[in-house]
């Protein structure tokens, strides 16, 4: 099947991607994938499970090794363009995949709550997102000459993409540091944070992230790009959702001016 590119294994495994991400969206409205704290407790089915920093670490770290991979196969890829998009693509994934987990402050006796289950399909995910954009990068497509630097599908992808990267790193900071840095097993697990997004939504963090990627599929202007996007909306809007609605649940005083994600909307 070629229907985008020509080549017919991109093409028929991006059709097969986006059906996924629909599946996913349809999913996360029936139960929330299970890992960490709130979504990977008690009310969860059996079967093996990691604590959050090792389950994080190993279910991104494919996403900081395949892009490369499949990235140097190409025939552009010592190209200008295309090296400055794997540059963004390290400096994402090496926070998601190493610095942002390893900086997770973990309550003494948590129980593992990271489902196995959830790491293969985030593999999947991450196999898919690093070989569609790493080929189209640097085999499939023709737009990436240096005169796209100064396209305003790049610059304008770029700004959303850097504020979005921006309010993840600030959102997480300020919910790392809601706990001690070496944390007691009597501290409180949950507190409602305040400042930054958090103005405005209760998860400003899913917000970024959703921000990052529609700033990476803007500024390469690439269905591969697109289809992480809805991967990544279909799993973080839902889940936003639910952490709204626990929190309102849970605490009396909860901020009822906040959305769940989107400022004013939802």
């Amino acid at each position: 099947m070629t229907w985008y590119t020509g080549d017919p294994v991109y093409d028929t495994l991006l059709l097969i991607g986006f059906a996924y991400a629909l599946l996913v969206f349809a999913a996360s409205f029936v139960g929330t994938a299970a890992y960490g704290g709130r979504f990977g407790g008690s009310g969860q089915r059996g079967g093996l499970k990691l604590g959050s920093r090792m389950g994080w670490i190993i279910m991104e770290i494919p996403g900081l090794l395949v892009f490369p991979v499949v990235f140097f196969m190409g025939s552009r890829a010592g190209d200008i363009v295309p090296l400055f998009f794997l540059a963004i693509w390290i400096m994402h994934y090496s926070n998601r995949a190493l610095i942002t987990p390893m900086l997770m402050r973990v309550q003494p006796g948590s129980a593992a709550s990271f489902s196995v289950g959830v790491i293969i399909a985030g593999w999947v995910t991450l196999l898919l997102h690093g070989y569609f954009n790493a080929a189209y990068l640097t085999e499939f497509g023709d737009q990436y000459t240096p005169d796209w630097f100064s396209d305003p599908r790049f610059q304008i992808g770029l700004l959303v993409y850097l504020a979005g990267f921006a309010l993840n790193l600030h959102s997480d900071r300020i919910l790392r540091n809601l706990r001690a840095k070496t944390p007691s097993a009597d501290e409180p697990r949950y507190k409602i944070p305040y400042g930054g997004g958090f103005r405005w939504v209760t998860c400003p963090q899913y917000l970024g992230e959703i921000m990052s990627f529609t700033g990476f599929a803007i500024m390469t202007w690439n269905l591969g790009a697109v289809f992480v996007l809805a991967m990544t909306a279909g799993n973080l809007i839902p889940r936003a959702l639910y952490t709204h609605r626990w929190f309102l649940k849970n605490f009396e005083d909860y901020p009822t001016e906040r959305r769940a994600i989107f400022p004013g909307l939802l």
